[in-house]
This record gives structure tokens, sequence and C-alpha cells, in this order.
């Protein structure tokens, strides 16, 4: 038997392709409402896109503007018994862009 590396993604490979089909229909920066949106239509747990938008902006995949710097050690204060909170979520007002 071969042992193969398999490179998996640290996100959601869908997710991050519904943000990026978004992103270039809007032709602008994704907000927090247009994530609350895809969310609700595509019946996605606002969290699970969240974790790919933080993951991808960690891995340097795309980009966010606002107050608040996004690092490993930001998801894991905002990760918390397994998810991420849509209160907590709220401060993240800027806009994310892929890089």
């Amino acid at each position: 038997m071969n042992n193969v590396d398999i490179d998996v993604p640290k996100w959601d490979v869908a997710l991050a392709n519904l943000a990026r089909e978004e992103f270039q229909i809007k032709g602008a920066d994704l907000t927090m409402a247009d994530f609350t949106r895809l969310a609700r239509d595509y019946t996605i747990r606002l969290d699970d896109i969240m974790m790919t938008m933080f993951e991808m902006v960690i891995a340097g995949e795309w980009q966010y503007n606002g107050e608040q710097k996004i690092s490993r050690s930001t998801l894991n204060d905002l990760y918390i018994n397994g998810r991420l909170h849509a209160d907590d979520l709220n401060t993240f007002a800027g806009g994310w862009r892929p890089n």
C-alpha cells in the first residue's frame, strides 16, 4: 500500500467557492450582512461560513479590512464549545475580499 500525502484544506471548499462567487457577483467586499443572507438563502449555518472565511484570511487566501485583526488566536478566542456565535461575529463589520 502506498503512502500518499493528501492536502486537506483547512476550510470548506464549497463554502469558499460560494463566497468567491458572491464576491464576483457583488463586485465589492462582502459583509456580515452578505454572509448572513447566504446562510439563510442556502440553509447553511453562519458559523460554518465564517469558520471558512476566518481560515482563508489566516491562510492569506482572503483579506479582512476592518478594525479587528484576524489571526489563529482571534479564531481560537471566538471558537467556544465547537461553534462561533453570531453575537461575537457582529463585531466584524469590515469587508472581506479574496487576495
